[in-house]
């Protein structure tokens, strides 16, 4: 039988030793959703990226576009999505809003009375949110060995981000410059955030003002008002929507990283950020303002350090960066119109107040409708009850009625909603209302005056940018918002 030396054994296991942390998978993931980033946005400032984050991830980066397989409102419903990797059917969340039947009124999704604000009146956890998330996956297969923070601009996306597993999520309290957080994580406000406040730092930032970093002149697209008098900001005032929101989030990860030794050690860690190209007078996700250009500018420059000082602290073979965009305006109302598109409003309080009126000549004078909201009416279930009406009658009625409006497209009640393949992907049975229905291309949702529906583009899409010094097996068919959570996880 051959024998192998024993000095040969002990140099094999010594280079497998040695070998061992290159040849493991990344210890750091970082997942970025960018509010409003668009591809076509990228594809033309590509040509300006002489240095910073865009220019590396242009020539290193997988780059792709994905779509949605439900409706698309501009809010975090695509978050929810991305972050879950299934669809508002089993993640439930389907707007930013619930309607409660308690009080007829919407209240954000994610508003948990049972937890407590931290330097903020409102108090938020992901307990409706019902699939697991990515960082939820981690926890699961990892444990409590693996840590996993979020930083954003705004309360609800952070925390989508988060899941239901982070040890911290904090996000941006505008009003008052600083970061804040929730009860539910068990890390409440991470140290460093904590520092931020309470050193000025955050005050500082937000006293400065946003101005245009080049010559009017050298932007693509300034407005006419941008040319006669180039736009100035006191950060504080638009705060949420400035460059300055997104160097706030940078500088926060960064120092989280660092105090929590995220990537050195060989547990994978996953640091999830939110940042935004919205800015104050945003009305279409395209380029078409000084400001909303210069806003990229500052987003390339803070990509660019967070990636440079990644490079140093855990090492470019150690961490993988996925950014993500979010639609939040899509193409936009006015350039639709621009191009011939005429665009309408569906008024849905005045549907509710219709169909109330409808009810009540043939029912009587009372209450029939509780309320509406997004694409769902609400019926009156307890006076239903008391006067012995088939509700599954009533909603058939109603569905018919809505069948008359013009800019409705279809109409079901809410238990043949759920098994029609077009509302499928959007509906969970929680909360659900009584009748739903959508709508015509080219009409938009609004309540109240307000749009409920920003992105009105019938397939809006957004863009996806993998780095990695790792191969990345991709998906060969056309990418979906359902796919990114098994890509990254």
């Amino acid at each position: 039988m051959f024998k192998t030396p024993i000095h040969t054994i002990l140099k094999a296991l010594i280079l497998v030793l040695l070998f061992q942390p290159a040849m493991a998978s990344e210890r750091l993931t970082v997942v970025i959703t960018v509010d409003g980033l668009n591809q076509s946005n990228l594809d033309i400032l590509r040509p300006y990226w002489t240095a910073g984050g865009f220019r590396v991830l242009s020539e290193e980066a997988y780059q792709t576009t994905f779509g949605f397989d439900q409706e698309v409102y501009g809010g975090n419903e695509t978050t929810a999505t991305i972050f879950t990797g299934t669809t508002p059917a089993h993640h439930g969340y389907t707007m930013d809003a619930a309607f409660s039947r308690t009080d007829r009124l919407p209240h954000a999704l994610l508003l948990d009375p049972t937890e407590k604000g931290i330097h903020t009146d409102l108090a938020y956890s992901p307990r409706q949110l019902l699939a697991p998330t990515i960082g939820d996956y981690l926890r699961m297969k990892e444990g409590a060995a693996s840590k996993i923070y979020a930083v954003g601009i705004h309360p609800e996306t952070t925390i989508l981000m988060a899941g239901h597993s982070a040890n911290a999520c904090c996000w941006l309290q505008a009003d008052q410059a600083c970061w804040a957080s929730t009860s539910f994580y068990s890390e409440g406000l991470p140290n460093a955030a904590d520092q931020m406040n309470v050193s000025g730092r955050m005050a500082d930032l937000a006293s400065r003002h946003w101005t245009p970093r080049l010559g009017i002149g050298s932007y693509l697209s300034p407005t006419p008002e941008e040319m006669a008098k180039p736009f100035d900001y006191t950060n504080a005032t638009v705060l949420a929507h400035s460059p300055m929101a997104n160097t706030m989030v940078i500088e926060l990860a960064l120092a989280i990283q660092q105090e929590q030794q995220l990537g050195l050690d060989q547990h994978p860690d996953l640091l999830f950020l939110q940042l935004t190209t919205i800015t104050p007078h945003t009305t279409t996700d395209l380029i078409q303002s000084a400001e909303q250009e210069d806003i990229y500018l500052g987003l390339n420059q803070d990509i660019g350090f967070l990636m440079e000082q990644l490079n140093k602290r855990v090492g470019k073979a150690n961490y993988n960066l996925v950014i993500i965009g979010r639609p939040i305006f899509g193409m936009g109302r006015e350039r639709m119109e621009k191009a011939g598109i005429p665009v309408r409003e569906l008024h849905i309080d005045r549907v509710a107040a219709l169909t109330s009126t409808y009810l009540m000549a043939i029912y009587g004078h009372e209450r029939w409708i509780d309320g509406i909201y997004g694409n769902t009416l609400y019926l009156n279930r307890t006076l239903i009850e008391q006067r012995k009406i088939s509700l599954t009658a009533l909603q058939r009625k109603v569905a018919d009625f809505l069948m008359e409006f013009e800019g409705i497209a279809l109409a079901f009640p809410s238990h043949e909603a759920l098994l029609h393949p077009d509302y499928q992907p959007q509906l969970n049975k929680y909360g659900l209302g009584d009748v739903v229905f959508s709508v015509l291309p080219g009409w938009q949702l609004t309540l109240y005056e307000q749009p409920l529906d920003r992105v009105i583009d019938i397939q809006p899409t957004a863009p996806l940018l993998y780095w990695s010094n790792s191969f990345i097996e991709m998906p060969t068919h056309p990418l979906s918002a359902t796919d990114i959570c098994n890509l990254i996880k």
